[in-house]
């Protein structure tokens, strides 16, 4: 062999006595302890999603108006943003609101920035006269999710949600004040009021319309400085009346004159200092695990509930643990002794806990594989390989906080899976190393070391750009599931480039330090002289020229039918395929739809059932109900807007599990558990009830979503209802529902508008009376001091006069002739009619939506849309046709009736769609690294042979383990690509050293399986075992079931397959050149 070394031995050379080489280890662990202490951790990865919802306001239009009119063209100005993915609207009566959906990595402040200048802007679409509101922007992102909730209850039957609002008031300053904290609100209980509730007879009583009072309450609450005043060289300054700062105040205003009597506002009005008239409930439920929690009551009490959310970049453990600290400090000083305070959401601990239990796991993986180099290697190796490891480990931390990801689940997890690749590189150079010890037992380590490194140097860094090749283009996945899923192959790939450095510069130093003092006096002969025997009694028949063509055929054959026989798993649902299974997670929601028109008592009885039968539910340690409103969202509900969901027909409730080392079941166990009895009880109500848990991974409007287009919207809803039929329909579809409304009642109070002209009387101030009489309208506040809201003054009718059409036509109005009151029911009548439903629109198309999740043996939302597909094209539609229906694309002519499948379809479709492109890219990178390497176009394609071979493994694989293969398995796959080149690559490269130092090509072939078999061995069963460690999580067993099964039975077949493909491909190519020599000498 020549004494010129490559790039590798030179490396090595140059590392291996240097004072300099210790130090840059050190320092490279030191930064990785750095790394672990500044990282933020999280429990799941951030996912930048930038969207945001705009209100356009326009009172008393009709929906079809609103669409037509402010949805519509505000559309068309939305549609031309740069980086938009999306454009969803609803129109209401007098309400437009709008999301706009960026795509997933867009810049925020940039977007918003776009957003604001598109609409402002163009504001002259409308004319300033028509009545539409000035547009409300609100943007949203993760960071609006809140990482912590408190809610706030009591046992005291004297206190309710009103005093427990005062005291989360009070508290929501207090923690403002822990740093880092970003948005803290509360939900549930009601605002504080100061109530003008006023009667029509005694206002008539006094000859008093309500603009007297309106009136009245304006003008005596108004002030403002004067001016100032100069005397005895004192400018003094001077102010012109008081605000209202008392009840009293207000209830002594004088209103009017009547019989040369002052009437006083309380001679009209009741007037109070206290909480709204209820447009929202919100209380607090024990279970059979609130013990642990430290809860020893059962039952439901008053509650409201604070979220907290954090600023972006700041470490969601630090702000939680903060939080919770400062409350426990507020105890008996803003939170009364009866007031109990329950942590109910905590992201900071779950992380916390997360992030642990997987820098664990990491520990544990890298001593196995350390233990596993002691018993093939030795003493001495194992402390190298277990060094290099934590060496490359420590730098691929600090690289990956400088990158900017956070120690999450998914970023801790590609570390995890990576061990076994991480720990190749130097594995392989302290094999060869240990073997040239072996082979050269006279010369010196310093002499030995160099050529050892060398001589696998070349394959090595082949090897390892082949993985890198394999994962790398994982990195530009698009979509939600793109930044979800980059922290494996970003961190794996520099994990590989860090561990190929260390496997050059520390390995060899460490090697020339431990292995010096080490005396050989074993022989490994004898191991290889059994693997040669191995190899040459069952390869040998297949390296026949002639004789082992059939059997190298009838090999070919066998290997060709196990991968049809382990892809028809796939066919046979023996394999189920799914984007994510769920997680095991300690929490889920119920979200009621009640019929439109429901009240809000009758929403909040139903929350009342539903909770008590959760509160049997051995799981469950507590749960809050929300009735007309949302509970603290999650992820999932920012991207679904739940945020959104208010009103008297709309409720929620928030479940609670113990820890989940603490039961038995898994949380989705639990919550198929629930949801056919919930549904049960909500069904004589005809509420909608749906299970919604926490999805892993990026979240979708629902897991089954078909969008209904159509020329007629009536039409369309019509055909959503029948596609809703076929859903209810389907085994195991549950949780259906539509974007269709229930009729309900609407009540038209119609002004004859010639009848009130001639009595002096303007439609405005019947308007007014009317929307005073029942909705309350704030005309001034109360200046009370130590007040974080404003106090409104609401002037409004008591509930029960609410109630009473009468009550409402007994209002009188001031003409604006003669000064006399008019009674509303001269100049009005009253048309009974239907609430108008909201019109959904999807990229500038009206749409109507069906939606339903999959909850059975199978699990997955896939096989339920393609049986519901095959249903509907056997149903025929009212016009005779089926419905055309489409699986990617909107349809092409969204003027007939169609339907465009989304939701877990759409991102399965693109997660799968980029990741098969990120795998062909990766294939053709590796066949490029290889065709550079050996300069042949066919030897490339030999060693990248065994890829297909994986799926003999993978698929069994997860057959046997009763798993389903997702998104996170095909990253084992792609994974595995690389893994098994690896193993080829050394191989032939073995084979190629043989035959320049003149051995048979038979020999050769043999050799190099004997040869190589130790550390493909070794390499291969380090991998499997990093991947064990990762089989106990829910998400991420594909990926071990993938690279546990793949390598196993790759790596065997490898160790056949290359080989005798090697031999049947190049041994007359090899013949030839050998017959050229000889004719040449």
């Amino acid at each position: 062999m020549s004494d010129r070394l490559g790039i590798s031995g030179s490396t090595a050379r140059a590392f291996l006595t240097s004072e300099i080489t210790p130090l840059l280890a050190l320092v490279g662990f030191l930064l990785g302890v750095f790394a672990v202490m500044v990282t933020p951790r999280e429990e799941e990865p951030q996912i930048n999603v930038t969207f945001a919802n705009v209100f356009i306001a326009f009172p008393g239009a009709s929906a079809r108006e609103v669409e037509e009119l402010v949805t519509t063209p505000a559309e068309q100005i939305l549609s031309e943003l740069e980086g938009l993915k999306h454009v969803y609207s609803v129109s209401r009566p007098g309400m437009s609101v709008l999301t706009v959906q960026f795509k997933v990595g867009e810049d925020r402040t940039q977007a918003i920035v776009r957003l604001y200048n598109a609409l402002y802007s163009k504001q002259d679409w409308l004319p300033p006269g028509l009545g539409v509101a000035q547009p409300i922007i609100k943007p949203k992102g993760i960071d609006d999710v809140p990482i912590v909730t408190l809610t706030l209850w009591t046992e005291d039957p004297e206190k309710g949600g009103y005093e427990l609002s005062q005291v989360a008031h009070a508290l929501e300053a207090e923690l403002k004040r822990v740093k880092g904290t970003r948005d803290i609100y509360t939900l549930g209980g009601p605002q504080q009021v100061v109530q003008v509730l006023f009667n029509a007879s005694r206002l008539a009583a006094y000859n008093l319309a309500v603009d007297d009072l309106r009136f009245a309450l304006q003008q005596s609450n108004a002030t403002q400085p004067s001016g100032y005043m100069v005397d005895n060289n004192l400018e003094v300054p001077v102010q012109a009346g008081v605000f209202l700062s008392t009840v009293e105040e207000v209830q002594n205003l004088i209103v009017s004159v009547h019989e040369g009597r002052p009437v006083y506002l309380r001679d009209v009005a009741e007037v109070k200092r206290g909480p709204a008239q209820p447009e929202q409930y919100a209380w607090f439920g024990t279970g059979p695990g609130a013990v642990s929690k430290g809860i020893a009551v059962q039952g439901e009490f008053p509650a409201v509930t604070m979220a907290i959310a954090k600023q972006p970049g700041t470490n969601a453990v630090d702000i939680a643990k903060q939080v919770i600290e400062r409350v426990s400090q507020l105890q008996g000083i803003f939170i009364p002794d009866n007031v109990h305070v329950t942590v109910t959401r905590n992201y900071g601990e779950t992380a916390d806990a997360k992030a642990k239990k997987l820098i664990g796991k990491l520990i544990f993986a890298t001593t196995f594989v350390v233990l596993l180099v002691l018993f093939t290697l030795g003493r001495r190796e194992a402390v190298i390989v277990g060094l290099a490891v934590i060496i490359t480990l420590a730098i691929t931390l600090f690289a990956s906080w400088a990158w900017g990801f956070t120690l999450n689940r998914v970023s801790l997890f590609a570390l995890i899976f990576s061990i076994g690749i991480l720990v190749d590189d130097a594995i392989v150079v302290v094999e060869n190393i240990h073997r040239h010890m072996q082979l050269h037992p006279g010369k010196r380590l310093v002499e030995i070391i160099p050529a050892a490194v060398d001589e696998v140097g070349g394959p090595t860094i082949l090897a390892t750009f082949t993985v890198i090749a394999a994962l790398l283009p994982m990195a530009f996945v698009t979509g939600l599931m793109g930044p979800y899923m980059s922290p494996i192959p970003i961190n794996a790939s520099i994990g590989m480039l860090i561990s190929l450095l260390v496997a050059f510069m520390v390995t060899p130093w460490l090697a020339n330090k431990l292995l010096g003092r080490a005396i050989h006096q074993h022989d490994e002969g004898a191991g290889e002289d059994k693997l040669y025997g191995l190899f040459k009694r069952y390869l040998g028949p297949y390296l026949n020229a002639d004789g082992g063509r059939p059997k190298r055929r009838k090999l070919a054959g066998i290997v060709l039918l196990l991968i049809l026989l382990s892809i028809g798993l796939v066919g046979v649902k023996l394999v189920v395929l799914k984007m994510l299974p769920f997680d095991n997670k300690s929490e889920f929601q119920v979200v009621v739809d009640m019929p439109e028109g429901t009240s809000l008592e009758q929403t909040a009885r139903v929350l009342n059932e539903l909770g008590t039968y959760l509160a049997t539910v051995p799981e469950v340690t507590d749960y809050q109900a929300y009735a007309g409103s949302a509970s603290p969202i999650n992820f999932n509900g920012l991207v679904r807007q739940y945020y959104l969901r208010n009103g008297a027909n709309v409720g929620d409730i928030q479940v609670n599990l113990l820890p989940k080392s603490e039961r038995d079941r898994k949380s989705h166990e639990v919550a198929l558990a629930v949801r056919g009895p919930l549904q049960q009880i909500g069904q004589p109500y005809d509420a909608n009830i749906n299970i919604v848990e926490v999805p892993p991974g990026p979240p979708v409007q629902a897991p089954l979503v078909a969008e209904v287009y159509g020329l007629d919207y009536d039409g369309q809803l019509a055909v959503a209802k029948s596609v809703r039929h076929v859903f209810e329909h389907t085994p195991d579809v549950v949780d259906v529902d539509d974007s269709t409304e229930a009729d309900a009642p609407k009540l038209i109070v119609a002004v004859d508008q010639q009848k009130a002209a001639l009595l002096g009387v303007s439609q405005q101030s019947i308007v007014d009376a009317l929307s005073t009489a029942l909705s309350g309208t704030d005309y001034s506040y109360l200046h009370a001091g130590s007040m974080k809201y404003p106090l409104p003054i609401r002037l409004e009718f008591r509930s029960g006069d609410k109630a009473r059409i009468d009550e409402l036509l007994a209002l009188k109005v001031r003409s604006n002739r003669d000064d006399a009151l008019v009674s509303v029911a001269e100049v009005v009548r009253l048309v009974e009619t239907r609430r108008e439903h909201a019109i959904y629109h999807k990229d500038l198309l009206p749409v109507a939506f069906v939606t339903g999740d999959m909850a059975g043996e199978l699990d997955s939302p896939l096989y339920a849309m393609f049986d519901i597909y095959a249903d509907l094209k056997k149903t025929p539609l009212d016009n005779g046709g089926v419905i055309e229906q489409t699986l990617i694309n909107p349809p092409a002519n969204p003027y007939r009736y169609s339907l465009k499948w989304d939701g877990e379809w759409q991102v399965t479709y693109e997660t799968f769609r980029d990741m098969g492109i990120a795998y062909s890219v990766g294939l053709l990178l590796i066949y490029l690294l290889v065709v550079a390497q050996f300069r042949s176009y066919l030897v490339p394609l030999i060693i990248m042979a065994p890829i297909p071979l994986t799926i003999i493994g993978v698929m069994p694989g997860h057959a046997l383990w009763g798993a389903q293969f997702t998104a996170t398995s095909m990253i084992g796959m792609i994974a595995l690509a690389g893994i098994i080149v690896r193993n080829s690559i050394l191989l032939v490269d073995f084979i190629n050293q043989q035959l320049e130092e003149g051995v048979a090509f038979e020999e050769a072939v043999i050799r190099s399986g004997a040869v190589r078999a130790k550390p493909i061995a070794l390499t291969g069963f380090a991998a499997m075992l990093g991947a064990v460690f990762i089989l106990d999580d829910p998400i991420f067993n594909g990926l071990a079931i993938s690279l546990i099964f793949g390598i196993l039975v790759s790596t065997l077949l490898t160790l056949v397959v290359i080989p005798v493909m090697y031999y049947a491909f190049m041994y007359r190519r090899l013949e030839g050149k050998q017959a050229s020599l000889i004719s040449d000498a």
